[in-house]
């Protein structure tokens, strides 16, 4: 098979199978080459957006999920919780915000929400947005009355994840179809919010199954604006619990096919971040990732403590991606010190700016 150009292409929803697998099968420097030459024709490649992940509704989740300790199908010592209260929502925003976070991003543990739980969901929105961060919702599937009712709340992305590809998805889920998840996002478009959709890898799919999760993505009728990569967290008691590592330079490739198929979005670095080293890291962000789920945790599983990227940012030299917002902190926090200009000083990042 002819190996692709290297000419960065325009946005495309017209991929073939075996054009994305003729790019997993490059050599690996000419794809990070390929894929870097893309993010740097679309973004700034030395900065990364930085979201921050609350779990609004914790636990008892009906659906079979393989890889997750939030269903109820699974002995994995995880409590379930009730919905959160609003005001404990945007507390966790407020710091979220002043810890330099510009997008909020809540999850809840449902099969889809209940109406009684809609106004509740609506006001954690509202208050968020008052504060001038974007927000982001995961609530499982929507009806299209539900998703035009966010939408007029002024929710900016929904999060809806494929998983893995239409071959392999009945694996991994059984619950609910791969239409259903198609559904959603339909749903969320065409009222008008920004779609966040990706998938887990490590799951013991093949590269195949890989390129068809991509496949998916990158021909719905228009790109998720964000595209968030987990590689499995395997949590004991869930049926994935044993699954093999998966190879990091594999890992690596998936990000940098993502970056060239869907060239305008933002790649995100999602669950699995723990088990990535420096070098695992930065090689991602070459390769085209470029937002990042910060803090200590993601809904259930852990994530690098948030001192330790804005570390490595500063030695990358990183610099969070800033948008406006209407309520901006009064003393910004020295976690999001400006990475550039300490690279251009050639002074060291203190240890007051790695807190």
């Amino acid at each position: 098979m002819t190996a692709p150009s290297t000419a960065p292409a325009s946005i495309r929803n017209d991929w073939s199978r075996g054009e994305i697998e003729a790019l997993f099968a490059l050599p690996f420097n000419d794809l990070l080459f390929r894929a870097h030459s893309v993010h740097r024709a679309y973004f700034d490649p030395n900065e990364v957006q930085v979201s921050t992940l609350l779990s609004i509704k914790t636990g008892a989740c009906p659906e079979d999920c393989a890889y997750c300790p939030q269903s109820n199908r699974y002995d994995t010592g995880l409590e379930a919780e009730k919905l959160m209260e609003v005001e404990k929502v945007l507390e966790q925003a407020r710091a979220a915000r002043d810890s330099g976070a510009t997008r909020f991003c809540m999850g809840a543990a449902w099969r889809s929400p209940k109406q009684r739980d809609m106004p509740y969901v609506v006001a954690m929105v509202k208050g968020v947005r008052d504060m001038g961060l974007e927000s982001c919702m995961t609530l499982g599937m929507l009806t299209g009355e539900q998703a035009k009712e966010l939408a007029d709340a002024g929710l900016d992305y929904y999060n809806h994840n494929l998983d893995t590809s239409p071959e392999y998805y009945g694996e991994i889920i059984t619950t609910r179809t791969y239409k259903d998840r198609l559904d959603t996002l339909s749903h969320v478009r065409d009222a008008g919010m920004k779609i966040c959709s990706g998938g887990i890898v490590g799951m013991g799919e093949t590269q195949r199954d890989r390129a068809g999760l991509l496949q998916q993505l990158a021909n719905l009728p228009e790109h998720p604006e964000s595209v968030p990569i987990n590689m499995l967290v395997r949590v004991e008691g869930t049926p994935l619990a044993a699954e093999e590592d998966m190879d990091p330079f594999d890992f690596i490739r998936t990000i940098a096919v993502a970056r060239i198929l869907m060239p305008a979005s933002h790649v995100r670095l999602s669950a699995g971040r723990e088990e990535m080293n420096e070098q695992m890291h930065a090689l991602a962000y070459f390769a085209g990732a470029n937002s990042i789920f910060y803090g200590e945790k993601l809904l259930t599983t852990p994530n690098p403590q948030a001192n330790k990227d804005m570390t490595l940012f500063g030695r990358l030299g990183i610099r969070p991606e800033q948008r406006q917002v209407s309520e901006p902190p009064a003393v910004p926090s020295p976690q999001f010190y400006d990475a550039a200009a300490v690279q251009q000083s050639g002074a060291q990042p203190s240890r007051q700016a790695a807190y």
